[in-house]
């Protein structure tokens, strides 16, 4: 646990910012940062920090914000303003059979960073609707228009053989799905549970792609 001693304003007392965060927001590396100066709110139970990143390559700054509990003079790190958000990294196979399903991950994603969490899961849920379809189109191509039109779940009960694929993806479907419902059925399962399926999903698809590209180039 890191500790910075900074003054109060107008008079001689001690604050005590306490932790840093642990990555940098612009290139996400693990680091210490250097604090560079503070400014308090008005009413002096929240700071603004200026820090910046080690890293030679890197050496931005950015703004973490600190909040005091009960007046302590103890100010606990609770976030920083993100200055390029953190991007899900997905294998060439995927990137290549649906970038829509990689550009709608990655912008859930970046709600998620941002405390959006009412609206992220919506998005993770269209995501996983652009990786099926686009799945399913590249195996069975002359059933695009069907395929494009048809309702997700149906897609999936009808087209989808691999059953490693049929079941993860319609649990997420599932869960997806909650969170677009004023009551939700899965009381249970969260967020990270949905994820959870999602990376199951795409985890199947690119081993299936993979299988197939290499039993493909390798013919006896």
């Amino acid at each position: 646990m890191y500790y910075q001693i900074i003054r109060y304003p107008n008079n001689d007392s001690s604050a005590i910012l306490v932790d840093y965060p642990n990555d940098c927001p612009s290139c996400h590396k693990k680091i210490i940062p250097n604090y560079n100066g503070a400014a308090f709110s008005n009413d002096l139970i929240q700071i603004s920090a200026l820090l910046t990143c080690p890293d030679p390559y890197c050496e931005t700054s950015f703004v973490g914000n600190y909040l005091t509990e009960n007046n302590s003079g103890h100010f606990y790190f609770k976030r920083f303003f993100k200055i390029k958000p953190k991007q899900q990294i997905f294998n060439d196979e995927i990137i290549k059979l649906s970038p829509s399903f990689v550009k709608i991950y990655n912008e859930a994603y970046f709600a998620e960073q941002n405390d959006l969490l009412e609206i992220c899961g919506v998005g993770y849920r269209k995501a996983l609707e652009f990786l099926i379809k686009d799945y399913l189109i590249n195996k069975i191509p002359d059933k695009e228009e069907q395929i494009k039109s048809a309702f997700l779940g149906k897609c999936i009960n009808d087209f989808v053989s691999d059953l490693r694929i049929k079941e993860t993806t319609k649990r997420a479907i599932w869960l997806g799905n909650d969170h677009t419902h004023y009551v939700k059925k899965w009381e249970s399962k969260d967020l990270s549970d949905l994820k959870i399926l999602i990376k199951l999903s795409v985890n199947w698809v690119e081993s299936e792609l993979l299988t197939e590209t290499f039993i493909n180039s390798m013919e006896g």
